[in-house]
């Protein structure tokens, strides 16, 4: 696990390329603080930076890789899995390695299968491979996006990095928000392969970049290698029973925890009272020999608190269990500034900084690697908005009766993961049959957010839907003829879990404290099992993840077995005086009116009026709302204030590189 960063030139690298892609590199410290490497290819213009977290092959797996020409470069950040039995193949075959890294195999993998090789490989990575004697830089990115992969591409240099931090240390990247970028940070849901910054692209999930010279610039072609296709209406295997699927996830999910389970160093489990993570400790446990250190975030509101079930998973199997234990001191203040910088997007609950301080605390208890439980629900139909469409359009029956009782469990979650009524959308209706009911909380967020934008913005916005954009981003193919649980998931797969879930969820706040978090149920060969179950069985009845319970539910505590999902969030801000007083502090810091002003981003008469609405609101749906948009408001001017208005660093020592774009 580690950060990547470079860029490739028209020009033959001036005399400052070390100074920028050490600047580069300086910037993912985070990610690889165990050395940093590079690689300089003066004549082509390449420039190749590595910032190493030291997982596997602590003594021989520095980075950048090469094959035994030096033809191919290659720098990752993530995990090919199953890599022994891989490499052992390629060296029967004549292949050469210098070390012992997983890293390596996407070398000869690629020498052997060219292009084909991407789906070779197993795991959560995203890598550049530059071919020297086809002149084209590869950018692939992990099939569901757990590992980032920004790039810009200017007139004379193609830059990227794993983080947008890393792009802005290069001379060529301006640093400005995009408009379009700002109304989608709002109200949570991005467009794919978007950021909240002008000319920074996202390499989206499943696909990768083949980057060539031409005359004028850059030719440069997405290609898809990899997607979450559903079956068709009507094709599921009829013939496979219930009892099947079931062996199948089990089947799955063992081999995928095996595999997270190999490094160099000890690696522990990220626990909370949900099935998931759970059933990522009790696989875990009964492949090691040693007890697995586990580790639990505690909030001090008990309506949001899930610690008591964690605590009985971890005494279940003999588990070692740190608990962190979080209140508004943790949760605002200055790591919610840290947590803003690691992310570059907004959050809308502060369950993000909650993980940001987990992730400190696995460091400090000497833990570099965790297996984690994100990627369960999107896979097996675990969220309430996926139940809400199964009910309404998956032709249940009693759905008036399933939704009642649903929408009484999760009601502290309305405004913000839950709409408290039915609203669509005509582009969503077009290319779903249905506006899936994840997007709909969002798309009321995006109806008190849009009027608070400055009147500049507003009417170069005036013409811009960013409910079509988003629409327009999906494959039509990959919807039509699915059952409606299927469209639901697979557009929430597509925006949610690679922009939110996977970033302040997962990657950027682990890897803040240089802490790789390796999501089991996103290993491929347990989508492709989890894809096959029909939806009558994802969701039976009223219970959600039915065939995963089954699968588990020997290992899992009988209250869990039986308990429906429940929204793992922090306690937001309204829910005590304490937390109010702290974000209160955060407000007077960067909503000021000074501060509005500077942004540009928001009129500040209308802001300041909803700022006093809120302190003034008492019905809890709108109050869940406004402390979302709120935690978006202050992400967004402390990104300003990062990110827009900072000085580059060693700005003079930039002056006179590829200053260009």
């Amino acid at each position: 696990m580690c950060g990547i960063t470079g860029y490739w030139s028209h020009q033959p690298l001036q005399p400052t390329a070390k100074n920028t892609i050490y600047n580069m590199v300086e910037t993912l410290h985070h990610r690889g603080p165990d050395g940093y490497g590079y690689h300089f290819d003066q004549e082509h213009g390449l420039a190749m930076g590595h910032a190493r977290l030291s997982i596997i092959d602590l003594e021989t797996g520095d980075q950048p890789l090469f094959n035994r020409d030096r033809s191919l470069a290659l720098t990752v950040n993530g995990e090919f899995y199953d890599y022994k039995r891989i490499r052992t193949g390629l060296r029967l075959e004549g292949f050469h390695f210098s070390t012992k890294s997983d890293s390596e195999i996407a070398l000869p993998l690629y020498e052997k299968f060219g292009l084909d090789f991407i789906g070779k490989l197993r795991g959560e990575f995203a890598f550049a491979l530059f071919d020297q004697r086809r002149q084209r830089l590869l950018l692939v990115r992990d099939r569901f996006g757990i590992k980032p992969l920004f790039y810009h591409v200017g007139k004379n240099a193609v830059v990227y990095g794993s983080e947008i931090k890393s792009l802005f240390a290069h001379p060529a990247v301006p640093r400005a928000f995009s408009k379009e970028g700002v109304l989608h940070q709002m109200m949570h849901t991005m467009v794919p392969g978007t950021s909240a910054f002008e000319g920074v692209h996202a390499v989206l999930p499943g696909h990768f970049l083949i980057i060539e010279k031409t005359k004028g610039g850059f030719d440069v072609r997405q290609q898809k290698y990899w997607d979450m296709d559903f079956p068709h209406l009507n094709e599921h295997d009829s013939s496979i029973l219930p009892d099947q699927h079931i062996e199948n996830v089990k089947e799955a999910l063992t081999d995928a925890v095996a595999f997270r389970l190999e490094a160099d160093v000890p690696v522990g489990c990220y626990l909370s009272g949900g099935i998931d993570s759970c059933s990522m400790l009790g696989l875990a446990s009964s492949m090691q020999q040693s007890p697995v250190q586990a580790f639990t975030i505690s909030f001090d509101h008990a309506a949001y608190d899930e610690s008591a079930i964690a605590r009985e998973m971890a005494n279940a199997t003999g588990a070692e269990q740190e608990e962190i234990k979080l209140a508004a001191d943790e949760l605002y203040g200055d790591n919610f500034i840290k947590t803003a910088w690691h992310a570059e997007r907004t959050f809308y609950n502060t369950l993000g900084v909650a993980k940001w301080c987990m992730s400190k605390r696995v460091n400090e208890c000497n833990y570099r690697v965790v297996v984690t439980g994100e990627g369960s629900d999107e896979l097996f139909g675990g969220y309430p908005a996926f139940k809400r469409d199964m009910f309404l359009h998956g032709m249940i029956g009693d759905a008036e009766k399933h939704i009642g009782a649903m929408d009484e469990s999760n009601k502290l979650f309305k405004g913000a993961i839950l709409s408290e009524n039915q609203i669509s959308h005509p582009a969503l209706d077009a290319v779903c049959g249905f506006t899936p009911s994840w997007i709909q909380s969002w798309m009321q967020a995006l109806a008190v957010a849009r009027p608070l934008l400055h009147d500049d913005l507003l009417a170069e916005l005036k013409d811009y839907d960013p409910i079509v954009a988003i629409a327009n981003s999906f494959d039509a193919s990959q919807l039509d003829k699915r059952h409606p649980l299927d469209k639901a998931q697979y557009t929430w797969i597509k925006t949610m879990l690679e922009c939110q879930i996977l970033n302040w969820g997962g990657d950027r706040v682990d890897m803040a404290n240089s802490m790789e978090s390796r999501p089991a149920f996103l290993d491929h060969h347990v989508a492709d099992v989890a894809k096959a179950i029909p939806p009558s069985l994802r969701i039976r009845g009223n219970t959600e993840k039915w065939v995963l319970r089954e699968a588990m539910k020997h290992i899992l505590p009988e209250v869990l077995y039986k308990r429906e999902k429940f929204a793992f969030m922090a306690p937001p801000a309204h829910t005590s005086d304490s937390k109010r007083q702290a974000i209160q502090e955060l407000k007077n810091r960067f909503l000021n009116e000074d501060a509005i002003k500077k942004a540009g981003l928001f009129d500040p008469a209308r802001l300041k009026a909803f700022l006093k609405g809120y302190q003034e609101d008492k019905d809890p749906v709108s109050l869940v709302r406004k402390d979302a948009l709120i935690n978006h408001l202050l992400v967004l001017h402390i990104l300003n204030e990062q990110f827009v208005q900072v000085e580059r660093k060693a700005m003079g020592s930039l002056v006179g590189e590829e200053a260009m774009a």
